[in-house]
């Protein structure tokens, strides 16, 4: 098929992983940051998520390319080409970001099946823990199917949305002004900032993009067309992400600005109801319960990928489900608990900055992989890529250690030491080759 023209025919032959990868760009943890955005800054942080999702494309596209190249996931290729303790320190810190995203999906689905059916939120947390008898079920009809279902909850949470932005009725000459003016402008937009970092670029959706990808059934097609399409499949898929996400800071910001405030994804639907009416106060919450459950499917993914990669271990999805979901369900009901039920909100978008403080350590190896000509061949990131690359991971790393450093504990400034210290040890590895089979190629 070389030489023959792209057209949509077969560009839908590869479409899927960027929507499985998608659902990452808007699980409820971006709820949270957004909301908490919108309300308090109003219009003011759009720029961050427009900023978040295009440094998403970008890390999207280079996990196509060690995918699809070099036929390793990016968890393969730590384990294969990183000394062991790096290896074993980059999957640890991986399992973390998975668990907090977890907690947060936890959450966001027990808090929409309260808004739905005024189920109490320790229950609801428990009932997501039967998530994985969906899983199971549909693991069953191959991951066509799972693909198919995260669509059509994806299409569920867009047209919510949309219906919702044409009842709000924002100022858009103000939203437009907020996506290109960056503006941070305190300590407590610092924190939002993070979080929606954190939650829009999810660490973990590197590894399940780098997997999945090459996964696809797509003979008779050559490398560069097969790089060109899954590519163009995750930059459309992460535009549909950028939409619902700056839908949310936008709904926010037009509905709740200037008000009461919003402290919790509670508060936004029962405020939602006597401004805009009960349908849109409804629509909100099945969006919310659909990106829980499309993010369940997707974490359970990246949670397998990276396990069998950096330990070759394989282990069901039902089991991988059920150890990931108690690990998040234990602290989740026990700040439900705790505050009764009234903190849920500060839980879930400090989940999201725990991603957002692992992500470095996803990204640095992607890019050093990835710009190397010895692994990569002609599909080496060319300078530019890899110029503008590093200035994504060193905005991100510098957000980071500013908002810990920050912290009004005592702690602050040592874990921000201490997480610095780590990142310049994990790129000094990285760069200086201390990795097996350094003259290698990566292709398998």
């Amino acid at each position: 098929m070389t030489g023959q023209r792209i057209g949509w025919k077969r560009f839908l032959s590869f479409v899927g992983p960027g929507a499985m990868v998608s659902v990452g760009y808007m699980d409820p943890g971006n709820w949270s940051t957004d909301l908490a955005g919108g309300s308090v800054f109003g219009y003011k942080l759009l720029w961050v998520i427009l900023a978040s999702n295009l440094m998403a494309i970008m890390l999207q596209a280079l996990c196509v390319r060690l995918g699809l190249v070099t036929g390793k996931d990016l968890a393969e290729a730590c384990r294969d080409y990183l000394n062991k303790p790096t290896a074993i320190s980059l999957w640890v810190l991986c399992e973390l970001a998975i668990i907090a995203c977890d907690i947060a999906e936890v959450l966001g689905s027990a808090i929409a099946l309260k808004m739905l059916f005024g189920i109490p939120l320790v229950a609801g947390v428990l009932i997501t823990g039967l998530d994985v008898l969906l899983l199971l079920a549909l693991t069953r009809y191959g991951f066509r199917m799972l693909e198919a279902v995260v669509i059509t909850l994806i299409s569920t949470i867009f047209i919510c949305f949309a219906i919702n932005l044409w009842l709000a009725k924002p100022d858009w000459a103000a939203a437009a002004a907020g996506a290109i003016t960056p503006s941070i402008p305190n300590k407590e937009a610092l924190a939002i900032t993070v979080g929606i970092l954190g939650a829009t670029v999810m660490p973990h959706n590197l590894y399940l993009h780098s997997s999945i990808v090459k996964k696809q059934s797509t003979a008779g097609y050559t490398l560069k067309e097969r790089v060109k399409l899954a590519t163009l499949d995750s930059t459309l898929s992460l535009a549909l992400a950028f939409f619902v996400n700056a839908a949310i800071l936008i709904l926010s910001a037009s509905v709740f600005h200037g008000g009461a405030g919003v402290s919790e994804l509670e508060d936004a639907h029962r405020l939602l109801g006597p401004v805009l009416g009960g349908a849109s106060a409804t629509l909100f919450a099945v969006a919310l319960l659909c990106s829980g459950q499309s993010s369940t499917i997707t974490g359970t993914l990246a949670g397998q990928i990276v396990m069998e990669g950096f330990l070759r271990l394989k282990i069901s999805p039902v089991m991988r489900r059920l150890i990931t979901r108690g690990l998040a369900i234990i602290p989740a009901i026990a700040i439900i608990t705790i505050s009764g039920g009234k903190d849920t909100n500060f839980l879930i978008v400090t989940t999201q900055i725990v991603l957002s403080l692992q992500l470095p350590f996803a990204i640095l190896p992607l890019v050093v992989f990835t710009s190397s000509r010895k692994k990569m061949g002609e599909f080496a990131s060319p300078k530019w890529l890899v110029a503008v690359a590093s200035v994504i991971a060193a905005v991100i790393i510098g957000l980071n250690l500013n908002l810990i450093y920050g912290l009004d504990w005592s702690l602050g400034r040592p874990v921000a030491v201490v997480v610095g210290i780590l990142i310049a040890w994990t790129l000094w590895i990285l760069l200086r080759g201390r990795s097996k089979g350094e003259g290698d190629t990566l292709a398998a």
